[in-house]
């Protein structure tokens, strides 16, 4: 269940209303006006919640499910019990999501400058924007519009802010240039330096990081996450990324369009992904790497070498994955000799 106390929940939302956010027909047409009380697994739901069911492998549990309206589709309807009133549609998926954002809405405190906050005179904060305690603005600074900048977010000088972004709290943002509706997650840190060195008469000697951090629209970098600016060319995200917790881009990277990067990716300096490319979690790529658009890589890969677009490449190093898998069983037959 959802706790209501952390979120803006829409009330006395009927089965009318759901068919019509999730696309969905409602079987039992004299019910339109029944009232769901929440969303729910099929375990947990109640008599007055609603579920979704989506996949053939649970149809022992959907059988035992006690909601009141299950969305679901035409080919598992057949599995949900007399007595739950079946709403059919292509994607449960899609219709989870929808349905969720339908009914609740996140906390998005109202516009206005805590008395805290430190706002350099030069910097510009468009209109509708919320600045929470302790945040630091810098000099030149530009912020769009209807931004929420979370307590403590240092945000330093001549950074540029889209419209419609949110920036969690303790997160940091230097040498770098933001599109419109990002969210920035809790202690991330992005446009610090790459990690450049040269080794010298016997020490390493930085190597300036010249470089910005370019990141486009609908752009999510998780908590903690890690975005170095480039050494003289930038480091670049492109609109529609998905960047998990704890995870580290070096210095000159460029990401392409959709991508997602799961948790405790790190990607070495100066790699290239194509569009729409997946890394699975602990995946590490060395530097100066071209992954192809589409390319997928599996959990704790260690990727050396190119990966073609659309191959799917798993192991360190890194195999097609049909390899992959005939390793994994000549492996398993031959050391039981």
């Amino acid at each position: 269940m959802v706790d209501a106390n952390f979120y803006h929940k829409k009330e006395n939302v009927t089965l009318a209303d759901v068919a019509e956010v999730t696309s969905a027909v409602l079987q039992n047409a004299d019910k339109k006006n029944e009232k769901i009380a929440d969303i729910a697994t099929m375990a947990s739901a109640r008599a007055e919640d609603i579920c979704f069911f989506y996949d053939r492998k649970s149809k022992e549990k959907a059988a035992e499910m006690k909601a009141k309206a299950c969305v679901t589709t035409a080919d598992l309807a057949q599995f949900v019990p007399q007595g739950v009133i079946p709403l059919i549609c292509e994607n449960p998926k899609l219709a989870f999501i929808a349905l969720n954002e339908y009914m609740y809405a996140e906390h998005k405190p109202q516009s206005g400058i805590d008395s805290s906050a430190k706002i350099a005179d030069s910097a510009k904060i468009g209109k509708g924007c919320f600045i929470g305690a302790y945040a630091v603005i810098g000099e030149n600074v530009e912020i769009g519009d209807n931004c929420v900048i979370e307590p403590h977010v240092v945000i330093n000088h001549n950074c540029k802010i889209g419209s419609n972004c949110r920036i969690a709290s303790g997160a940091s943002v230097s040498y770098a240039i933001i599109g419109n509706d990002c969210y920035i997650y809790s202690g991330a840190r992005i446009g610090h330096d790459g990690f450049g060195f040269q080794f010298m008469n016997g020490q390493h000697h930085r190597i300036p990081q010249l470089g910005r951090v370019i990141i486009g629209n609908d752009v999510e970098i998780g908590a903690n996450a890690c975005i170095d600016r480039g050494a003289l060319d930038d480091t670049v995200i492109a609109d529609g990324c998905r960047i998990d917790n704890l995870v580290q881009i070096a210095h000159n990277d460029k990401l392409g369009r959709g991508c997602v990067i799961v948790a405790q990716v790190g990607i070495a300096g100066s790699c290239t992904l194509g569009d729409f490319v997946v890394l699975g979690g602990q995946v590490g790529l060395a530097d100066h790497l071209n992954i192809g658009s589409g390319a997928q890589i599996a959990a704790q890969s260690g990727v050396m070498r190119d990966v073609d677009a659309g191959a799917v490449v798993m192991g360190s190093p890194c195999v097609p994955f049909k390899d992959f898998m005939r390793q994994v069983a000549f492996l398993q037959k031959n050391s039981k000799k």
